[in-house]
């Protein structure tokens, strides 16, 4: 298979500012190594990291948090990490995705296209979800490292890279 991507060095980087949000009843900011796992894959590809927070597996929590960044001007991108399983509070999707004006059926696809390579069907209890609400794209991810790893190297890397052709995300960001 040959992938036709690449990067165009002839196009300058644009940061984008984004910001992580852990869903979890048990993890503080000291031992939440899925968020610090997104936090420093941004700020070491040149992004910033307009804001971090841990909430708890809660509808209403996860919703206030999302819609508060969804209003501020300084961030572009919202990647959520944990919840998305299949647990009684597993609630991440089911928070984010009512808030959605266009699903990212395609980020689902891929997520769980690069996930099958590295853990087989283990992949299919993962509800990793996408779209956009308010001109801000939301990600939602599964809360292992290895999964914000696979998702931010196999595809949010180059998506948020302006110079990744023949398209990217920042190209149709506000």
């Amino acid at each position: 298979m040959v992938v036709m991507s690449r990067i165009d060095e002839t196009r300058p980087f644009i940061a984008v500012s984004i910001a992580v949000l852990t869903v979890s009843d048990t993890r503080s900011l000291a031992d939440d190594k899925s968020g610090q796992t997104l936090a420093e894959r941004i700020q070491k590809a040149g992004h910033s990291l307009a804001d971090r927070q841990i909430v708890t597996d809660d509808v209403d929590r996860i919703q206030d948090v999302v819609r508060s960044w969804m209003q501020r001007p300084d961030i572009a991108v919202i990647i959520t990490t944990g919840g998305t399983g299949f647990t009684g509070r597993d609630v991440t999707p089911d928070a984010v995705e009512p808030l959605f004006e266009k699903r990212m059926d395609g980020f689902s696809e891929v997520f769980h296209r690069i996930s099958y390579d590295k853990i087989g069907t283990s992949t299919i209890q993962s509800r990793a979800t996408a779209g956009v609400a308010d001109s801000t794209f939301i990600f939602c991810l599964p809360g292992s490292p290895g999964a914000c790893k696979d998702a931010w190297d196999g595809i949010l890397a180059k998506q948020l890279d302006y110079r990744h052709m023949p398209c990217n995300f920042v190209e149709i960001m506000p």
